[in-house]
């Protein structure tokens, strides 16, 4: 039999990978890695890029297109099966991985590189390669060295179990309630859970922690003691705090561990602590600049959200009877104020995004802005719910008599029991002038999401939330599939520094507050019928509702973050440091057994450690980038298409070949404005 983990020829055949696919198809993989790592270091063999690349990266590139696609569906279709060969095979890819990047003989022989025998692409990747070898521990002798190998191994593992942990968690709470605990729930809400609860075979409806369920009913349950519950299960997950069945799940000791493990790393590599090793290869400059960018925000943030908060005690008071509303209230409080304040609510705004119809409404705008075409494609999946379509450049385009293929993707949209939550944009492999065949291999990403299933043949809905998380993945996706750099390790998202890989993300949420965008992606679920204009204008109304409690938040995430990975003994309990954060610039305190750092996967395992002021960071890029096409819009409110190819050329196919920051002033002329971000979000004190 074949082993689908070891075809490289066409699209990975996610319906034929199984658990014990994995050991074999990875022992050859890194078996044939070690050994062209032997190759390329041996003294005779030439220090050429192009000699390397046909012999090294084409060896790692397998492997990292066949670890990738095990770390997918490990993501996205758990199994104990899976999940065991998974972790299994995780310390001997962690060890090469890490193994490579502190090879002193492979540093040797980049350095020993001609800068000036060099693309422009391939120089910014040589760049890139030394200082990545130095952070990778190259230096390091001896005992140092070990140690340091040691680590990136712990943390892998830590990493994971944590992720596992949030998951299982998540996964393991079920509530079946009574309809008549269910009151002001939105039909469709009840359906599903009413569904779910019969595939179990009981009674009643099933509520479980998926966003999809979870959020309406903080929302619109009218019942204080069932938001409670939800509430109670959903911020004590992976914690100390929860259930005692649910204990075994417990994050405290792997978040102290992951602490001590980059604080140690950090300060074998000579630097103080992890923050100022991680922003390194970011645009910020230093942890300080960072805390000083956060504070600065909070300080312009607070006054808003002080009213936000004073509007809704008055509210909940006044309307709801609440004069002590707590921390389960709030998003109840929030929905009906929202709902008396702009005469409108998300469930109503819900039935007019069936998925396919946003989907249609995506791809029109992506295919004008950009001047591409998006066409269904045909590839093996990993789940019915999961579609794969090709983006092509027209011939007129191309100037050829056929459309040429730029890149493809997968879109698994649903939620369901072991994927992991949240939603991510990653690649399956990368654009390539390929040094073996020498051939142009096109680029594929995977754009995840966790929207609620279709239900009874009706498509599935979305909030204008999920719409707008629809079009943050794919601007990730754009990032990655429109490039035009064929250098790998520079090409699409390769290469751009993390504080900034979040712009073309951002920058695509600002087209679902468009009404030339947003009413040819609308058609209400029943009747057909497109958003009405007054509706549009209640939400264009509500857009900034709370945006100052909301950028509150995501300070308060990033703030506690950075000042985790600066100023935190990692022995100690984190709570009194978020508590202290929370003193600093929060309005709304949790209760004190709230435990939502236990499942704060971006820093724990998800790459975002010290660097989840990225999303902040760059949604001043995001902001001030879009800024020029407000600058350029038509008289009807269309997007400038001049507007749109000089943002495609200047970011999107750029890619990591230059600093972003370099992208960014080839786009827009000049360094980038806070006062675009401000005015987005209406935070702009009026006199």
């Amino acid at each position: 039999m074949t082993n689908p983990l070891l075809s490289f020829d066409d699209l990975p055949a996610f319906d034929q990978i199984r658990p014990e696919h994995i050991e074999p198809a990875l022992e050859q993989l890194l078996t044939q890695a070690n050994q062209a790592l032997d190759a390329v270091t041996a003294p005779a063999f030439e220090a050429k890029w192009d000699n390397m690349a046909r012999v090294l990266d084409v060896a790692t590139e397998q492997l990292s297109r066949a670890w990738g696609a095990v770390s997918h569906l490990n993501s996205v279709a758990d199994s104990p099966e899976l999940r065991a060969a998974f972790n299994a095979a995780l310390p001997k890819v962690t060890e090469f991985y890490t193994r490579l990047g502190a090879d002193e003989r492979l540093y040797a022989k980049y350095k020993a590189i001609d800068p000036s025998t060099l693309t422009a692409e391939q120089r910014q990747a040589h760049k890139n390669a030394l200082r990545n070898f130095v952070l990778g521990g190259a230096e390091l002798q001896g005992a140092a060295r070990e140690r340091f190998a040691a680590i990136q191994e712990l943390q892998a593992a830590a990493s994971q179990k944590f992720s596992e942990n949030a998951l299982d968690a998540t996964d393991a709470f079920a509530y079946y309630a009574t309809l008549d605990e269910l009151n002001g729930v939105p039909h469709d809400i009840l359906q599903a859970a009413q569904s779910a609860a019969q595939a179990d075979g009981k009674e009643g409806y099933k509520l479980t922690l998926k966003m999809p369920c979870y959020l309406p009913i903080m929302q619109f349950a009218k019942s204080s003691a069932l938001r409670e519950k939800l509430y109670r299960a959903y911020v004590t997950r992976a914690s100390n705090q929860a259930d005692e069945a649910s204990q075994k799940f417990d994050n405290s000791e792997l978040i102290k561990e992951l602490l001590a493990l980059r604080l140690e790393e950090a300060q074998l590599l000579g630097y103080a602590n992890f923050a100022t090793l991680s922003v390194v290869p970011k645009m910020a400059e230093s942890p300080d600049k960072v805390i000083h960018f956060l504070r600065d925000l909070a300080t312009r943030a607070k006054p808003f959200a002080e009213q936000d908060l004073a509007d809704m005690r008055s509210f909940a008071a006044e309307q709801l009877g609440l004069s002590d509303p707590q921390a389960w209230d709030w998003p109840y409080v929030s929905e009906k104020l929202k709902e008396a304040r702009y005469a409108f609510n998300e469930q109503e705004v819900k039935q007019y995004f069936p998925l396919p119809k946003v989907l249609a409404g995506l791809f029109q705008i992506v295919e004008t802005l950009f001047e591409v075409q998006i066409r269904e494609d045909h590839a093996p999946v990993w789940h019915e719910d999961v579609r794969f379509y090709r983006i092509e450049r027209p011939a007129t385009q191309a100037g050829d008599t056929a459309n040429t293929l730029v890149g493809q993707f997968y879109l698994d949209p649903t939620a369901r029991n072991g994927k992991r939550g949240g939603a991510w944009m990653d690649d399956v492999r990368a654009r390539w002038l390929r040094p073996d065949t020498h051939t142009l291999q096109t680029p594929v990403a995977h754009l995840v999401c966790n929207f609620a299933a279709s239900v009874a043949g009706r498509p599935a809905l979305l909030t204008h939330d999920d719409v707008t998380t629809l079009f943050h993945e794919f601007g990730h996706g754009l990032h990655h599939l429109l490039t035009q750099v064929n250098e790998r390790d520079v090409s699409g998202i390769s290469g751009v520094e993390w504080d900034a890989v979040e712009l073309p993300s951002q920058f695509m949420e600002n087209f679902c507050w468009e009404w030339e965008v947003l009413k040819n992606m609308t058609s209400h679920v029943d009747t057909d019928e497109p958003l009405p204009r007054a509706l549009f204008d209640k939400m264009l109304a509500a857009k900034n509702f709370q945006s100052g409690m909301q950028t509150l938040r995501q300070i308060e995430f990033s703030l506690f973050d950075m000042l985790l990975h600066s100023a935190h003994d990692p022995a100690q309990d984190i709570m009194p440091l978020l508590q202290q954060v929370r003193d600093e610039v929060a309005v709304l305190q949790p209760p004190s057994w709230s435990r939502t750092a236990h499942t704060f996967s971006h820093i724990f395992a998800g790459g975002y450690a010290a660097g989840y002021y990225s999303y902040k960071w760059a949604e001043v890029l995001s902001a001030d980038a879009y800024a020029a096409f407000e600058e350029t819009m038509g008289a009807e409110g269309q997007p400038s298409l001049d507007t749109g190819r000089r943002y495609r050329q200047a970011i999107l196919e750029a890619g990591g070949s230059r600093p972003a920051i370099e992208s960014f002033k080839a786009f827009r002329g000049r360094e980038p404005l806070l006062d675009a971000l401000l005015r987005h979000q209406g935070m702009v004190q009026t006199r």
